[in-house]
């Protein structure tokens, strides 16, 4: 972990999610005194994995988190994407020499390591307590009329962020007319064939797909997503007869659903700036993007870090944090758009869908556009390059 001094220096911090906790790490772990306000009455997460690809792996490593939120993950050799025969169309090498890392793990796990880094960083972590805004000066306002001064303020509280709403930064918030069931399950021998247990696969069927993710030893995360007016689709819990007529060839999984899952609608939010004044927004508060590139964490995991090293020993937190917003959110909002895109092909018909992607998937262009932020070196990590 890199060490560098933030003495005297104040953060309250809105969110404990992803984006919330590793600046809050980041900043303890340069000096700062800082306080994470969690709106839930506990720390839990809700039961699903998450895609940690070479970027946040580095950022981990920075904020001395690598080793536990490893600890059990998931390394697959190959994410495949399949057609409604269950022919491959695209096929993307990870993991090996030269390739982008991906592990998976639950995100619970992920949640519960960054509270640990945090708690040992000296952080202070409040539950219960909900941010209702804040103002330009750094003051974040709490439910109850509490208003708590600091040099910076962070605004990491979810897509429907109070903190960012306060200050009128939203430039848009676009609902893009799909979403998933998530669920995790656990593991079994008879799921898919031998050869693709451990492999990460997105199966397409008409409008709908299927993902399929280890994400440990034991337990299988499951997306079943569709459109938001496919109404029998979108039902909680699944309907496994009309899953399994659109994936015959996953009959066995399908059947092992039981009534777990949650629906959440896949959006994009963009601002017109990411802080006002002494206030930084980031995250899905900042920018929320579907999940096609498995990106969205490893984005908050960036920026966090990011926000932590642009501050620390800024003599002016304004200025500094528009050079972190100019050299940040390119990057974001490159992942935003190429995801967005991507979901594109949701309403594609079958067979052109299943022509294009064999086409795109021998691209090498192609390839490392949508693998940019994967491979990217985060700022504050090039140590652990």
């Amino acid at each position: 972990m890199m060490q560098r001094t933030g003495a005297g220096r104040r953060a309250e911090i809105a969110g404990a999610g992803i984006g919330g906790l590793t600046t809050a790490a980041a900043l303890a772990q340069r000096g700062w005194s800082v306080t994470v306000h969690e709106r839930a009455p506990t720390l839990r997460t809700f039961g699903a994995g998450i895609y940690i690809w070479s970027n946040g792996l580095r950022v981990l490593r920075a904020i001395g988190a690598y080793d536990e939120a490893t600890i059990g993950a998931h390394v697959g050799p190959q994410f495949h994407t399949r057609d409604h025969n269950d022919t491959t169309m695209e096929e993307i090498p990870i993991n090996g020499p030269g390739d982008a890392r991906l592990i998976t793990i639950l995100r619970e796990q992920l949640i519960n390591t960054l509270v640990d880094t945090c708690r040992k960083s000296g952080v202070e972590i409040l539950t219960g307590s909900a941010a209702v805004g804040a103002t330009a000066e750094g003051e974040l306002l709490l439910e109850g009329g509490e208003r708590r001064k600091a040099d910076l303020v962070v605004g990491a509280d979810g897509i429907n962020s109070n903190v960012r709403d306060s200050l009128d930064l939203m430039m848009y918030r676009k609902h893009l007319g799909y979403g998933a069931i998530r669920m995790l399950i656990p593991r079994d021998d008879n799921d898919v064939p031998p050869e693709d247990r451990d492999r990460y696969i997105e199966y397409f069927t008409g409008s709908r797909r299927i993902l399929y993710t280890p994400a440990s030893a034991s337990d299988l995360y499951v997306a079943l997503c569709c459109a938001a007016d496919d109404a029998e689709a979108l039902k909680v819990p699944a309907d496994r007869k009309l899953w399994t007529q659109s994936f015959p060839h996953l009959a066995n999984l399908v059947a092992r659903f039981g009534d777990a899952g949650r629906w959440d609608a896949f959006e994009v939010v963009k601002l017109k700036q990411w802080s006002k004044g002494r206030v930084a927004i980031l995250g899905d508060a900042a920018h929320a993007m579907p999940p096609y590139l498995g990106q969205g964490g490893g984005c908050a995991l960036m920026n966090g870090l990011a926000l932590a090293a642009a501050i620390t020993d800024a003599p002016d937190i304004e200025a500094a944090l528009a050079e972190w917003e100019a050299r940040e959110r390119p990057l974001t909002e490159h992942t935003q758009d190429t995801a967005e895109r991507l979901g594109d092909m949701n309403f594609w018909p079958d067979d052109i869908r299943s022509e294009v992607l064999k086409i795109t998937g021998r691209s090498a262009e192609i390839g490392a556009v949508r693998m940019k932020t994967a491979r990217h070196i985060p700022t504050a990590t090039e140590a652990f390059a």
